[in-house]
C-alpha cells in the first residue's frame, strides 16, 4: 500500500488542445477557476456578514484588478535578472505571475478602494471573508500547477515524491525523448525521467537523486485544503474582528516557508 501511495505521478499536460490552432494552459485555466469560486463564497461570506451586494461585487472587482497587476509585478520583481529589457515586464502572454504578487496586489487594491467608496468597510471585516474564500481558490489554482508539473523541488524517494510519467514539464525543464533537463544555479542541473530524478553539480557528481521529486505545488496545495475546513470552521462562530485574517495569514505563512 505505502509503494503505490509513494507513487505519486501522472502524465503531464502543457496544454489542452482543440484542433491544431487553439490551446488553453491548464495553469491559467485553474487559477481563473479558483478566483470565480473563491469570488462566489467571499460574495456570499459578506452578504451573510450584512455586507451589500453591491459592496460584495465592488470587492471582487477590486481584487480581480489588483491581482492581476500584482500577480505579474511579483513575478517582475522575483525574477528581475530574466529580463532582457523593461519591454518584456509587460509580454505577460510570455508566462510568469506570482502567487503572493497577487494576494498583496488583490488586497492594497481592496485597502484602497474600500476607503473611498461610500460602503463604510472596515478592512479587518473584509479581510475576514476573504480569508476562507482564498483558500478555497488557492487549493483549486494549485490543480493547474499540478497538470503541467509546475514548482518541482529536489529528488527524493520519500511517500509523496512525485514521479515522471512523460509530457513536457513546465520551465525550467526543456523536455526530449521523455528526459527533462533544467539548469539550475551554480552549474547544477537535474535530470527528470522515468526512472527516477537526479541532481548533479558542475562536474557531473550526483548530488541527490530518488524515485521523484518534491512538488511544492502539492504540499501547498493539500495544506490549503486543509486551512479551508479549519477557516470555515473557525468563521461559522462568532470571533474578535480579524482573527480569521491572522489565522490565514499565520498558517499560510508558515505552510509557504516549509
Amino acid at each position: 500500500m505505502l509503494s503505490l501511495i509513494a507513487e505519486v505521478g501522472w502524465p503531464v499536460i502543457d496544454r489542452f488542445r482543440f484542433g491544431d490552432s487553439f490551446a488553453v494552459s491548464p495553469h491559467g485555466l485553474f487559477i481563473a477557476i479558483g478566483f470565480l469560486m473563491g469570488a462566489w463564497i467571499l460574495t456570499k461570506l459578506l452578504v451573510q456578514r450584512g455586507v451589500s451586494e453591491d459592496a460584495a461585487n465592488s470587492v471582487v472587482f477590486w481584487s480581480l484588478v489588483g491581482a492581476i497587476v500584482g500577480a505579474r509585478v511579483g513575478y517582475v520583481i522575483a525574477h528581475f535578472a530574466d529580463f532582457d529589457s523593461p519591454v518584456e515586464w509587460f509580454q505577460i502572454w510570455e508566462g510568469g505571475i506570482s502567487l503572493l504578487g497577487g494576494i498583496a496586489g488583490a488586497t492594497i487594491a481592496n485597502a484602497v478602494s474600500i476607503k473611498r467608496k461610500s460602503y463604510r468597510l472596515r478592512f479587518f471585516q473584509v479581510a475576514d471573508s476573504v480569508a476562507p474564500a482564498l483558500a478555497f481558490g488557492i487549493a483549486i489554482g494549485r490543480i493547474g500547477d499540478l497538470i503541467i508539473a509546475d514548482h518541482l523541488g529536489k529528488p527524493t524517494s520519500w511517500l509523496l515524491a512525485w514521479t515522471y510519467r512523460g509530457g513536457t514539464v513546465a520551465p525550467p525543464f526543456s523536455c526530449a525523448d521523455e528526459v527533462c533537463q533544467a539548469q539550475l544555479q551554480d552549474g547544477h542541473l537535474q535530470i527528470l525521467e522515468r526512472g527516477g530524478s537526479r541532481l548533479l553539480d558542475e562536474a557531473g557528481n550526483v548530488i541527490a537523486q530518488g524515485s521523484g521529486v518534491h512538488q511544492a505545488a502539492l504540499y501547498d496545495m493539500l495544506l490549503a485544503w486543509v486551512l479551508f475546513g479549519v477557516l470555515w470552521f473557525f468563521s461559522s462562530k462568532d470571533r474578535r474582528e480579524g482573527t480569521t485574517a491572522l489565522l490565514f495569514t499565520t498558517w499560510y505563512g508558515c505552510a509557504r516557508l516549509l
